[in-house]
């Protein structure tokens, strides 16, 4: 969709490359120090550990959050979505001011919060009717769905088309895809397709796309998202420098969404990231350690966070050798034996498969793609806690568990915790692993 001519003009390729390029290398030093405004022309330095005070605010905000999300997750093994909201609140005010001071571009701003908007749309499809989610019952009424989505197709509208520099016919054929997923979708959802149960043979293959389409729709508006921003980044006149952190922002979100919707990372943990790209897209003010090269906050949180769960299993491996459990190598790492009996009292996801043969228990590891299966699927685990609050419905379970005298689990550190730690040491020292390699490599 992005034709670029050859040539040196607005459109060429050699334009295109130029823009880019000069974006990255401002988003490098705009990233903790430097506002640029539009209207003034002017600069602005914070320097050396100075705040730019919207993300200050914005991130005393974050911390104040993950904090209390931990110790929820520590207690309870989940965080109810509403926590996250007074944050996210916090964040876009923040941010809105953030890119104003930055662009003065009242479609850039529009642009942003359509985003933000589109992904708490996408979370409303996929609990739309609930009534256990604490505090939020009315928002995911039934019959909200129209109010919202008309929010969520009439922003990138006046973003994408009403406040755009100048007429652009890709933004109108994005936008128009971008508008028939979301009107089919929310279609399906409010006649109810999506719940619907059919016969054995409709269910192999009409179901089964009407699965998929619920489940995958997001992907192509994120793709949408991205080429959207990326196209006004490009063009003369667009959003310019700073739609760089917003296309990261949507890349990296977008990530984590369709982990969360895999099951391949944790609900909780996956709205904490996606929260964090846009209630502080970038850092405060400089870190200790220097300044990453694109200035993209969440993505250095990641990787702190990730180097710093690194400790939780080594320690677990060493933890297995001084007590003489054994099993396969990987398994030693991430799991530990514990007694069938007291299962209940544990926290962790069981790593084993059992079947009586002969009066007798065998037992196997479950292999890692079939984990990875299980976890896609969204069945076939057993969590702790679920043997915990419903034993009725794992009763076969627990007799082979206490049969079987000990079972491995996984270790259960909730991830929301190193990502506190990330998102802390980020803010002061930056991103480790840019820090490891400059000193491996130097300068």
């Amino acid at each position: 969709m992005l034709a670029f001519s050859h040539g040196t003009g607005p459109g060429s390729t050699l334009y295109a490359v130029e823009i880019l390029v000069t974006s990255v290398l401002y988003i490098c030093e705009f990233s903790p120090a430097i506002a640029i405004h539009k209207c003034s022309g002017k600069k602005r330095y914070t320097g050396f550990m100075e705040p730019f005070y919207p993300m200050a605010v914005s991130a005393v905000a974050v911390l104040a959050t993950l904090v209390y999300a931990s110790y929820l997750d520590i207690r309870d093994r989940r965080v109810p979505f509403i926590h996250w909201l007074p944050m996210l609140a916090i964040g876009v005010c923040c941010t809105g001011w953030f890119f104003w001071e930055a662009t003065a571009n009242a479609g850039f701003i529009v642009g942003y919060l359509s985003i933000v908007t589109g992904f708490l749309y996408a979370d409303y499809l996929d609990n739309r009717g609930r009534t256990d989610s604490l505090g939020l019952t009315f928002y995911y009424r039934k019959d909200s769905v129209f109010w919202y989505l008309a929010l969520v197709l009439v922003l990138p509208a006046v973003s994408w088309i009403l406040l755009a520099p100048s007429f652009n016919p890709q933004l109108v054929a994005w936008y128009a895809m971008y508008a028939g997923i979301l009107l089919y979708v929310t279609w399906m959802e409010h006649t109810g397709k999506f719940d619907e149960t059919a016969d054995t043979k409709q269910k192999k293959t009409g179901a089964g796309i009407t699965e998929t389409i619920g489940r995958w729709y997001f992907v192509l508006i994120i793709l949408v998202y991205a080429i959207t921003t990326l196209i006004l980044l490009l063009s003369p006149g667009g959003w310019g420098a700073p739609a760089l952190l917003l296309l990261l922002a949507v890349v990296f979100c977008g990530v984590f969404y369709t982990f969360g919707r895999m099951h391949l990372f944790g609900g909780a943990d996956a709205w904490a990231l996606i929260f964090i790209s846009f209630s502080v897209p970038t850092f405060p003010f400089s870190p200790l350690l220097g300044n990453p090269p694109l200035g993209f906050l969440a993505f250095s949180v990641l990787i702190n966070a990730l180097l710093l769960n690194l400790v939780a299993p080594v320690g677990i491996f060493l933890i297995n050798l001084l007590r003489g459990n054994r099993a396969p190598l990987m398994y030693m790492f991430f799991g530990f034996p514990v007694r069938g009996d007291a299962i209940q009292k544990e926290w962790g996801f069981v790593m084993e498969d059992f079947e009586v043969k002969n009066n007798r228990v065998s037992r196997k590891f479950i292999g890692f793609w079939d984990a990875i299966r299980r976890m896609y699927a969204g069945k076939g685990r057993v969590y702790t806690k679920d043997l915990r609050e419903h034993p009725e419905k794992f009763a076969g379970e627990l007799a082979l568990y206490r049969k079987a005298g000990t079972v491995w689990i996984s270790y259960a550190v909730p991830f929301i915790i190193p990502i506190t730690a990330g998102f802390v040491s980020a803010i002061l020292f930056g991103d480790f692993l840019l820090a490891v390699m400059t000193m491996v490599i130097g300068r």
